[in-house]
């Protein structure tokens, strides 16, 4: 069976979370090549060295630099999405017939499927999220996501079957053009990466991530707010493509990236870890028993979503964007969080494995 697995390229948390994906086609037998971009080609390689990597159209996204303004940045750039989605789609077809894939596996990718492979599409946000005010309209946007899932053979969902997993309304949606099968919550670490130490060594870990400007201006923000707090703290940039590069500034300690065993070791031995809410940084602080503090990234309104749920229901605190400050990061660590441990599953395995009896 040969597989391409594509990552949508809004960061790198779809990335990171098709690393279990690939792990367990490879260890099923499969062939495995890599459709990436620039910003997530660096990370696979760390994981995937030998695996053959195409470049894959890049969407480009750079966000406002207001995100009260994103949903007037869709509009003016549905043309330029639409344009990506076009050869993206051709772009599959290409690779299927000269490659001659069995399976293709999009993460988010929009139009990354082919007539003449079996393709599926493997997303969390089944139901998108719409900002306070729009709510009505989310089953337009739930329609229009259903008529780009429909080219697809079949959704991955990697969250737990059994409501409300860990993103809720978002994943757990009644109807869906193809058959759906959950696979479980996806994280590049094991949780055997969970188990902490006696103390702590750090007091924040902070996880820069996602898609600029809002990614630098997050950074910008914690370089102003950490140093104001005591102790020892930690900030990975998330830049994989800088190379593994650090350095100290007065009680903050930088790393462009870390390998993904120092990345868990540090993790493990902060007391809280400050992040954006994407939801595989969410799935990632779960296995590796993370006490969290998320922040959403202004106009997202799927992490705005997540966020909230995560602090309504205990397992993580949730700071707006515009409301992030050392007096509210502080007042923030006399709370009693947990994120659930996601148990072990074979969810993902049985998926994989239903593969072979299709193609």
């Amino acid at each position: 069976m040969k597989i391409l697995v594509a990552p949508l390229d809004w960061g790198l948390g779809h990335a990171t979370r098709c690393v279990p994906v690939i792990q367990e086609f490879l260890r099923q037998g499969a062939e495995v090549d890599l459709a990436v971009v620039e910003q997530n080609a660096a990370l696979l390689k760390e994981f995937f060295p030998q695996l053959k990597q195409f470049n894959a159209p890049s969407y480009g996204i750079v966000y406002p630099k207001h995100g009260s303004n994103m949903g007037l940045w869709l509009l003016k750039n549905a043309a330029h999405l639409s344009s990506v989605m076009n050869a993206e789609q051709r772009f599959a077809e290409e690779m299927v017939q000269k490659n001659h894939y069995d399976v293709l596996l999009s993460d988010n990718r929009f139009a990354f499927y082919s007539k003449n492979a079996y393709s599926i599409y493997m997303t969390h946000q089944r139901r998108i999220a719409f900002p306070e005010g729009f709510s009505k309209l989310e089953g337009v946007g739930e329609a229009w996501h259903n008529s780009r899932i429909k080219h697809f053979n079949e959704v991955w969902v990697p969250d737990l079957e059994e409501e409300p997993g860990y993103a809720g309304a978002m994943s757990h949606v009644k109807k869906t053009p193809v058959p759906v099968k959950f696979v479980g919550p996806l994280s590049r670490f094991s949780a055997d990466d969970n188990a902490a130490g006696p103390s702590k060594k750090y007091g924040v870990v902070a996880v820069i991530s996602g898609v600029e400007p809002a990614r630098s201006q997050f950074e910008a923000k914690l370089r102003e707010i950490l140093p104001q707090i005591p102790g020892q703290h930690v900030m990975i940039l998330g830049k994989p493509s800088a190379g593994e590069k650090s350095w100290q500034e007065g009680n903050v300690e930088f790393h462009h990236h870390l390998p993904t065993e120092t990345f868990a070791e540090v993790v493990r031995n902060a007391e809280w870890v400050v992040s954006r809410g994407g939801y595989s940084t969410i799935m990632d602080m779960a296995v590796l028993g993370a006490k969290s503090i998320v922040v959403p990234t202004p106009g997202q309104y799927e992490q705005i979503v997540l966020g909230k749920s995560l602090d309504q229901s205990g397992y993580g605190v949730c700071i707006p964007a515009n409301q992030l400050t050392a007096d509210s990061l502080q007042a923030a660590f006399s709370r009693q969080v947990k994120l659930p441990v996601p148990p072990n599953n074979s969810l993902l395995k049985d998926a994989v494995a239903s593969l072979k009896g299709r193609v």
